[in-house]
């Protein structure tokens, strides 16, 4: 570019993009180009070029975008782009076209962009662009086009783009004046001021003798000027076949020398845009020449709808004149019915058609030469008729209705049926019997619905509509009186709870640290806090119905054999619903976008499958591996309120498991990988999923927090202490609440008519998207762009001194968790696309570095595309960052962890299957992934330069909790990413899990007794009614254990199994994270069998199931920076760089 270049100049073979813009270039030299056969992307626009020849661009097979605006071309010559069959976008605008040819284009068969607009252009011959099969943007505008007759084509196509909405077209007239200004395909026929062609003068029949000649005339006239052409036995005459025949210029056909076989009928037809017609037939015979009859239009197969009309054609020539009869498929003669018609041409006319019509019919013509016969299927339609039409119905809740409807036609007709216009539900009450009828079993309030009858056939759908109304059982039902009050109290109860959660937690007072817990993972969302705290309302409504219904009974009644359906009318239920908001679903998003959606992906994770819109979608459930494994078969936690008297052994303590087999502060160093290992895990983990806890943090009973007390009550689920446990001095458990249930689970799910357990909500979209650096809805995304400027930018925060380089912005208002020691610092959280990123400084850098890596690669696309609007550089970018964080993944990051053997697991990538939920699993949030717990260094090292400490030393990870300051005051990301970088990782030994940073100084405050975050990790999985270790045992095909010796081939160490046997009982118990966590490592992996058969599943989901993924990435933006889809695991610094200056750019 801009290298004051005469000729396109000798290049490597090897390239793929080769930028010649700006310079003086005047032709395009085949001979450099020839050899470039990788070359995808050529810019040759901003030079002056004149012609492009034929064979200028012979070669380039893989060519996929050629820029050829602003230059000074004025002809291309006849297929110039023959051969470009990998080509998707050519640029031709602001030059000096006049016409294009038919030839002009030739064959572009992946051609999707044709920009021709601002040239001279006023003719466009017909079929210009037929031979472009994927062209979807053709841009002609500002041309001087010549809108009479002889354009008329164009305006039918570009009718038919705007029909497509994933096509798009443009183009104005300019003459005649009256005209000007107007677009193309907006013009009718009658404005082309089009004439349909006139005969003025017919062919006559013939008798001649052989070898002389014969002169056929057809004159004719329109406009445009028609175009003749003849046919013999209705098949068109190619002139260029024979010699004899010609084409004189008035349109006569001539034949010379006539032969046998030009014997026969003739037709003229006149043809121009406008339209098309023909002569009658004349006949050429021979004198004293007798022929058998010969087929000159043959019968065919013909559809007729009942009490129509219809006509077989049978042309035949022969001498003498063939006579021509008709006869049923059995030979019976034609029935001598006014309806049967044998006209003297030999068609059969038939009217007023009748079902006994259907069936074969023969032709046959014979004269004293011979005889011939031909067949045609008549085939009669009669459209769909109800027969049987169902009624409107009201029934008593609880009874079984049928609503019967039947049809007839000719084909029968299919009958279906829909409720209110939607697929009827799949709950198995409703069924369409082979009669049609609609039956409704256990018919309940919510099946009051208009519901429609269709009969579909090859002639289309005719429907009837009828209305269903339910009337509630007479009974009232023992928890009736209560919902009212109930619904108030949770109303007033949920309310109060979020009120004062959000008051503490967003206000300036010292924070513990479960605040600090809940403020990085407390959602922001509007939809995700909508959704949580509408089930929270249902959910807590319901339970208290229940409270009020146990006082009012003389005897318990068993919380495992009712279902609150029994205690609540359905009309009650309905109400409960709506009040609360738990049945308003999310609304389908619109994916008719496909210029945006095939391209890129929505910040939600929505439309990413097309079928199933909100796969994957952030604010949506997780997944589920195996049916869930609540207390209650429902909703309470696992384990909750067991004891040895009610004959199941309890579940352990979290936190007695956790000081009893997690905690450790030996550390054995990893002698493979450095400490980025865990750090590519956490940050990706975090573009992956995010539980949606509970949005108040104190009762919903007494506003009580879930802090100060210690009671299993809605949403506290505290965790508690052990009598021997040094920390029960201070308080008898440590706080926790209950993630936040997703409305139409537990017992929320009674509003679907059914029961399904409990489940959570991801914050995140599921895919590996880098939703971590973009954020997961579109607010977000908002939120964090630099939308000053068109450079398709992040916003910037502050700059380091030591280095000039940019921080993340601050995040305005709360969260506050950033500043909750002002003797330390008063600097606000960094603003990122995932709250998490201010938890620890590592996983801060990572972000940082990211963002910086956005707007480094929407730099170079701003200079490489200077026109590209500000959205586009910015969708670009995303795009290219998320393909490399996939391509770091599947490549560098998942090898080390699984190996060769989980890689084999995982194959290779064979393709997007829009079959496939992208979704993530419970177990793999909730337990799995978890394993980079044990991964975690307790110190987060900073390094300079030459790789020695920083002057501000090295960091124990609890001073690392929550410190963006120190990124401003001490350094920057560079010293910790070179910490990172440069230090072994801590490798996971069974016997050495959660250093005690994580178990006894998680998120530690003054005068606060910090978290555990393996007790936090078991409780959560209880939370969730994650089933135990061994029922995943049985899913990934190992043995079920019934003794703690049925282990020791996954879990070698005795003293292990001891110690599981001793906290558990048996091995049935098990929580799944501890004991994926003691596992031994399958040889050559940093995970066990059964934690690796978890993970493969889950990024084969992910990965198989996402229509955007890595190759896909790849297709879309060419190779246009290569380099980056090399990204290595162990460096991010810019090409080149060597390893002891590592900087975050």
């Amino acid at each position: 570019m801009h290298l004051m270049l005469d000729t396109i100049p000798n290049v490597p073979p090897l390239t793929r993009i080769l930028d010649l813009r700006f310079n003086h270039i005047r032709e395009i030299n085949s001979d450099h180009l020839q050899k470039l056969r990788h070359l995808n992307t050529l810019l040759l626009n901003n030079n002056h070029i004149r012609i492009i020849t034929h064979g200028s661009l012979q070669g380039l097979d893989n060519l996929r975008f050629l820029y050829l605006y602003k230059n000074e071309i004025q002809n291309i010559q006849k297929n110039s782009f023959q051969g470009l069959r990998s080509l998707e976008q050519l640029y031709l605008h602001f030059n000096k076209l006049g016409h294009l040819d038919a030839d002009t284009l030739g064959e572009l068969p992946k051609l999707e962009r044709l920009f021709l607009q601002n040239n001279r252009i006023t003719r466009i011959q017909p079929l210009t662009f037929s031979l472009l099969p994927s062209l979807t943007r053709l841009r002609l505008d500002s041309n001087p086009l010549i809108c009479d007759c002889e354009l008329m084509w164009l305006a039918d196509l570009l009718r038919k783009y705007a029909v497509k909405s994933s096509a798009h077209a443009a183009a104005t007239c300019e003459q005649p004046i009256h005209l000007q200004g107007k677009s193309v395909s907006s013009l009718s026929a009658d404005q082309f001021k089009c004439e349909i062609p006139r005969i003025l003068s017919e062919p006559r029949d013939a008798d001649i003798t052989l070898g002389n000649t014969v002169y056929f005339t057809c004159r004719a006239e329109g406009y445009p000027k028609p175009h003749i052409v003849w046919l013999h036995n209705t098949n068109e005459i190619d002139l260029s076949y024979d010699g004899r025949l010609n084409l004189l210029h008035d349109g006569t056909l001539m034949i010379q020398d006539t032969r046998e076989s030009d014997k026969g009928v003739y037709q003229c037809a006149a043809k121009n845009i406008a339209g098309e017609v023909r002569t009658q037939e004349a006949v050429l015979r021979y004198f004293g020449s007798r022929t058998k009859p010969v087929f000159i239009i043959h019968p065919q197969n013909t559809e007729v709808l009942l009490g129509g009309s219809l006509t077989l054609e049978c042309g035949v020539f022969g001498d003498p004149k063939p006579v021509i009869t008709w006869t049923a498929a059995n030979g019976d003669p034609i029935p001598s019915s006014e309806r049967f018609t044998v006209t003297n041409s030999g068609e059969l006319f038939i009217q007023n058609v009748k079902i006994s019509d259907h069936g074969l019919y023969r032709c046959h013509a014979s004269n004293d030469e011979g005889s011939i016969e031909a067949s045609a299927l008549i085939i009669v339609q009669d459209k769909q008729k109800f027969t049987v039409t169902p009624s409107d119905q009201t029934v008593t809740e609880g009874s079984d209705t049928e609503f019967p409807c039947a049809a007839q036609g000719h084909p029968t007709p299919v009958i279906s049926w829909t409720k209110a216009g939607e697929e009827l539900p799949n709950d198995g009450r409703h069924n369409v019997l082979s009669s049609g009828t609609l039956r409704v079993l256990r018919v309940g309030l919510r099946d009051s619905s208009e519901y429609q009858c269709h009969a579909t056939s090859s002639l289309g759908v005719s429907s009837v509509t009828v209305k269903l109304r339910v009337r509630p059982q007479d009974d009232v039902r023992v928890g009736d009186e209560f919902v009212k009050i109930s619904l108030q109290e949770a109303i007033r109860g949920v309310n109060a709870s979020i009120t004062s959660t959000q008051q503490h937690l967003f206000s300036t007072l010292p924070k513990m640290p479960g605040d600090l817990l809940a403020l990085t993972r407390y959602p922001r969302d509007p939809q995700a806090v909508s959704d949580a705290k509408a089930a929270e309302i249902m959910e807590r409504t319901l339970e208290l119905i229940e409270e009020h219904v146990r006082e009012g009974l003389a005897e318990d009644i068993d919380s495992q054999s009712f279902h609150y359906i029994d205690l609540v009318s359905p009309q009650y239920i309905s109400m409960i619903a709506n009040v609360s908001g738990c049945s308003a679903h999310r609304s389908t998003p619109n994916c008719s976008d496909m210029c945006f959606h095939q391209h890129y992906r929505t910040h939600d994770g929505s439309c990413n499958n097309l079928q199933h819109p909100m796969w994957g979608a952030s604010n949506t459930a997780f997944l589920r591996l195996l049916k869930p494994a609540y207390q209650n078969g429902l909703n309470l936690p696992r384990g909750l309120g067991l004891t040895e008297e009610s004959g199941e052994l309890p579940l352990p303590l979290p936190r007695l498991v956790s000081t009893t087999m997690i905690g450790t502060e030996t550390i054995t160093p990893d002698e493979q990988f450095t400490h980025m290992l865990m750090q590519w895990g956490q940050f990706l983990d975090h573009d992956l999923d995010q539980t949606v806890p509970a949005l108040g943090m104190s009762r919903f009973s007494d506003n009580a927090p879930c802090s100060q007390v210690c009671s299993n009550d809605p949403p506290c689920f505290p965790i508690m202490i052990p009598e021997n446990d040094p920390r029960v001095s201070s308080g008898p458990c440590m706080f926790f609440a209950r993630s936040s249930p997703v409305c139409g689970s537990g017992v929320t799910s009674l509003l679907l008519n059914s029961l399904y357990s409990r489940e959570q909500m991801n914050l995140l979209t599921s895919y590996l998207d880098a939703s971590n650096v973009y954020g997961s809805t579109e607010q977000e995304a908002q939120d964090l762009r630099d939308l000053s400027n068109q450079r398709g930018l992040l916003r910037r925060g502050s700059v380091v001194s030591s280095s000039g380089k940019y921080l993340l912005p601050y995040a305005s208002g709360p969260p506050t968790e950033c500043m909750r020691d002002e003797n330390e610092s008063s600097v606000p959280c960094f603003l990122a696309g995932d709250y998490r990123a201010n938890e620890q400084l590592g996983l801060t850098a990572m972000h940082t570095l990211w963002f910086r890596e956005h707007n480094r690669i929407a730099d170079q696309l701003l200079k490489l595309n200077p026109h590209w609007s500000g959205d586009r550089i910015y969708h670009e970018a995303r795009k290219l960052v998320g393909a490399q964080m996939q391509h770091i993944t599947y490549t560098h990051w998942l090898p080390k962890i699984l190996g060769e053997a989980g890689m084999s697991m995982l194959g290779k990538y064979n393709g997007y299957n829009p079959n496939l939920h992208g979704g993530i699993f419970n177990a793999f949030a909730t337990a799995a992934f978890r394993f980079g717990h044990t991964l975690i260094n307790p110190i987060l090292y900073r390094l300079n330069e030459t790789f020695q400490p920083i002057p501000q030393g090295h960091l124990p990870l609890h001073k690392a909790f929550f410190s963006p300051f120190r990124l401003l005051q001490e350094g920057g990301i560079d010293p910790i990413l070179r910490g990172l970088y440069g230090v072994p990782g801590k490798m996971r030994v069974p016997t050495e899990l959660l250093n005690t940073e994580l178990t006894e100084k998680l998120f530690s405050a003054v005068h606060s007794v910090a978290l555990d975050l393996a007790a936090i990790n078991i409780q959560r999985g209880r939370d969730h009614g994650i089933p135990p270790y061994n029922d995943y045992r049985v899913f990934c095909n190992l043995t079920s254990a019934q003794e703690f010796d049925d282990l020791k081939e996954e879990i070698k160490n005795q003293e292990i199994r001891e110690i599981l046997r001793s906290l558990y009982g048996t091995p049935k118990n098990v929580d799944l994270f501890p004991a994926l966590m003691v596992e031994d490592l399958v040889p050559g992996t940093r995970v066990g069998p059964t934690l690796m058969c978890l993970l493969v599943n889950q990024f084969k989901l992910i990965r198989n199931g996402d229509r955007h993924v890595l190759p896909f990435s790849v297709l879309c933006f060419g190779n246009f920076i290569s380099s980056i889809l090399h990204s290595r695991f162990k460096k991010f610094a810019d090409s080149g760089w060597p390893f002891h200056t590592v900087t975050g750019y």
